[in-house]
């Protein structure tokens, strides 16, 4: 970027770019510049209508009827198979169902299973130190609950946190059985090689799950590329499916006949209207998911994704290097002297699409930025997180939200008292 911009150099930028057509397929409130679709996208224009169509007509009028007649007992698979095609992922091989907590779980618990099939010393899950806390928690969980259940003495299941790529690397021994990593760092936007990455944790004889929630619809995944072995991930966020929409499970069809289903709930079963006394898991990605599904969220879910298909990810990736490279390079030069320290690497290889800053009032800066009609968010320790979502964000907009920041802190609006009061949500 040159040092010499203008707003209106900018908009020409913005007037001539193939996505910005984009964003009048999504509803945002006016005088407001969204920078949180990377924690909660934009509503898309036909998810009301979508939601509206579940409720009044498949339900209201075809009752339960609508399983069979509206689809809605393959809409798992269906929105799966769409969803693969974001993720390098083979027909048959995703559903979109459950939370990314419990697909993460269920990933977990089979790869433990798998692996000491075939080597029962492999006792270690391996994550990130940095990692989203619920992927911390429930590895550690689940190792508690194994061991607890377990009449082995002295032979435990362990959660080991490395901090980099070289610690990683040094931790993997025999002992590991499963690494779980983060694709793209929720705190700093930094974004693991998953190639490279994946074909280390191999080469050791250990899998992988990739959690692809700040990843999927955001940056370019390949999972069968990389040989990955599992994947999770949610839909709200880059895919714009809605608050708490269906999160999704990717497990390569290698593993489909090795994985078990720790919450083997009737909907995964081979034939679930047998209601047969015993379980038997379905041959296929069925097998992935526990009880009956939120047809509503659902079907929403699939607004969002339609559009996400539309766009050229080779164009979305273009844009977001683009818009965080304005970003950053804007913030060093119009609010130079204000204490911002850029945390997100400055690599494109290197990163998502959201960019983050330290400053000691992070929390406050945020809160006089969404006052001001600037919507980012604030994570622990200290960090302003922005999230570039390029279908419907413009090079005006990023210019726009840096001059607010500028403002903020050149005048101090930040300490106000109200400002230091915390949501419970932040």
């Amino acid at each position: 970027m040159s040092t010499e911009l203008t707003r209106q150099s900018l908009a020409q930028l913005d007037q001539a770019d193939p996505l910005t057509a984009f964003a009048d397929r999504f509803i945002l409130p006016e005088d407001t510049i969204y920078l949180d679709g990377n924690s909660l996208g934009a509503l898309p224009k036909g998810a009301a209508k979508r939601a509206a169509q579940v409720v009044s007509e498949e339900w209201g009028q075809g009752l339960i009827r609508s399983w069979n007649t509206a689809g809605w007992f393959e809409l798992p698979l269906k929105l799966g198979d769409k969803l693969g095609r974001l993720l390098g992922g083979k027909p048959n091989e995703t559903a979109i169902t459950d939370t990314t907590t419990l697909n993460l779980f269920k990933a977990l618990a089979s790869a433990l299973r798998t692996q000491k099939a075939d080597g029962p010393n492999r006792r270690v899950i391996l994550t990130e130190r940095d990692n989203f806390p619920t992927d911390i928690y429930i590895a550690e969980g689940l190792a508690d609950l194994v061991n607890s259940l377990s009449t082995e003495t002295g032979v435990d299941y362990e959660v080991k946190l490395i901090d980099d790529e070289a610690s990683l690397r040094e931790a993997l021994d025999d002992s590991v059985a499963v690494v779980a990593l983060s694709h793209v760092n929720y705190r700093t936007g930094s974004m693991w090689n998953m190639d490279e990455i994946t074909a280390a944790i191999h080469d050791a004889g250990a899998l992988v799950i990739w959690d692809l929630a700040h990843a999927a619809g955001a940056v370019p995944v390949d999972l069968n590329a990389a040989n990955a072995d599992y994947a999770v991930g949610c839909t709200y966020k880059y895919l714009n499916g809605g608050p708490g929409s269906p999160a999704f499970i990717w497990v390569n069809e290698r593993h489909h006949e090795r994985f078990w289903q720790p919450l083997s709930g009737w909907w995964s079963h081979n034939k679930p209207f047998e209601m047969s006394q015993s379980y038997t898991p379905a041959n296929d990605i069925r097998r992935f998911m526990c009880g009956t599904q939120p047809m509503t969220s659902l079907s929403m879910v699939e607004v969002g994704l339609d559009i996400a298909l539309e766009a050229d990810m080779a164009q979305v990736r273009a844009k977001s290097l683009e818009l965080v490279d304005l970003f950053i390079e804007l913030v060093e030069t119009r609010c130079d002297g204000y204490g911002l320290e850029l945390v997100t690497p400055r690599e494109h290889a290197a990163r998502g699409s959201h960019v983050s800053f330290r400053h000691e009032h992070g929390y406050e800066i945020i809160a006089a930025l969404i006052d001001q009609g600037v919507i980012g968010d604030y994570r622990e320790p200290e960090v302003l997180r922005f999230g570039i979502t390029p279908l419907y964000l413009t090079r005006t907009d990023i210019w726009d939200a840096v001059e607010k920041l500028r403002e903020i802190l050149h005048t101090n609006a930040w300490q106000r008292e109200e400002y230091s009061v915390r949501n419970a949500v932040t």
